[in-house]
């Protein structure tokens, strides 16, 4: 399932936050309460590389996953650039 990090600022009060969900949705601002705002921006975060003692492990969210992205190793890499190199190249992840 896609995930994606959303970029808030509330149109009332002008608070900013972030949040994670699987869609790019409107959300309810936390601190006035003002509703039905729609993220400036949204970082995709399907697909990770996460730094692990010295090997780089790409993660993706999968179909299954629900209110959490619930990441799922799926390669390893001695390099960060082997492992977005995979990321670019690949259709299968």
């Amino acid at each position: 399932m896609a995930w994606f990090c959303n970029h808030y600022q509330c149109a009332r009060c002008g608070y900013d936050w972030t949040d994670e969900w699987s869609c790019t949705c409107e959300d309810d601002c936390p601190h006035c309460g003002f509703r039905h705002m729609t993220p400036y921006n949204s970082d995709d975060l399907t697909k990770l590389i996460e730094d692990r003692d010295g090997a780089f492990v790409v993660l993706r969210s999968p179909n299954t996953a629900q209110h959490q992205p619930d990441y799922r190793e799926i390669a390893e890499f001695p390099t960060r650039e082997q492992a977005e190199a995979y990321l670019a190249n690949t259709n299968r992840v």
